[in-house]
């Protein structure tokens, strides 16, 4: 083989080769728009010591309780909806800390939890009724509810969607993801369900991977 071959086929071999890292580079660069939360707004919590939470009455969010319950999902840094939450479960599972939350067939948040990596979990003060008035009545087929109520969307490093407004954030991996199965039904879930319009729940279960608070934390 004539040299001028030789030398041909290794400048094409780098070639090939950078062309493999500068796409490698591209696809893991992050989006522009993804930011970190600061610390200056939410502070850093560990949730074994610093979330003061009854895990039979947290996710009983509403007017008469002791603040707002949304979980929001979104595309990676691209869109985002959240929804009111009221039925969940804070616990340990798989020798990981998880939060586990049920969201219905029909709900606009469910097409975007069945794509997603990550959900947020987001508390906010009780006196923002708004939130939940407005969140639990529309819909985000129908437009950004997050706007609509003037808060504002930021993202994790994992491009996981929360709002600046939140109280506390918690950031969860789905680990599990299934729908409830009717042969598993005792009276309880097949009373609810024979009149229920939304569809059957399905269960995210979630490692928590990242929480932040704007209350005071333990170090």
């Amino acid at each position: 083989m004539k040299a001028t071959h030789l030398i041909n086929i290794v400048l094409a071999l780098a070639v090939l080769g950078l062309s493999v890292l500068f796409a490698v580079a591209k696809h893991q660069q992050p989006k522009a728009d993804i930011r970190i939360i600061h610390s200056d707004t939410l502070m850093p919590m560990n949730i074994r010591h610093d979330l003061h939470a009854n895990g039979f009455t947290f996710f009983r969010g509403g007017h008469d309780t002791n603040g707002i319950l949304l979980c929001v999902a979104g595309e990676n840094g691209v869109s985002s909806n959240a929804m009111t939450i009221g039925w969940g479960g804070l616990g340990t599972l798989w020798r990981k800390d998880v939060v586990t939350v049920y969201v219905a067939e029909k709900r606009f948040t469910k097409h975007l939890l069945d794509k997603a990596e990550y959900f947020t979990v987001m508390t906010f003060d009780a006196e923002r009724g708004d939130i939940l008035d407005y969140m639990g009545s529309h819909s985000g087929r129908d437009g950004d509810k997050a706007a609509a109520l003037g808060l504002h969307t930021s993202f994790t490093a994992n491009g996981t969607p929360y709002y600046d407004e939140a109280k506390t954030v918690m950031e969860c991996r789905i680990i599990y993801r299934e729908q409830f199965n009717p042969k598993g039904f005792g009276d309880v879930p097949r009373e609810m369900y024979a009149d229920f319009p939304a569809g059957l729940h399905t269960q995210y279960i979630g490692e928590v991977v990242g929480a932040w608070t704007k209350e005071k934390v333990t170090h």
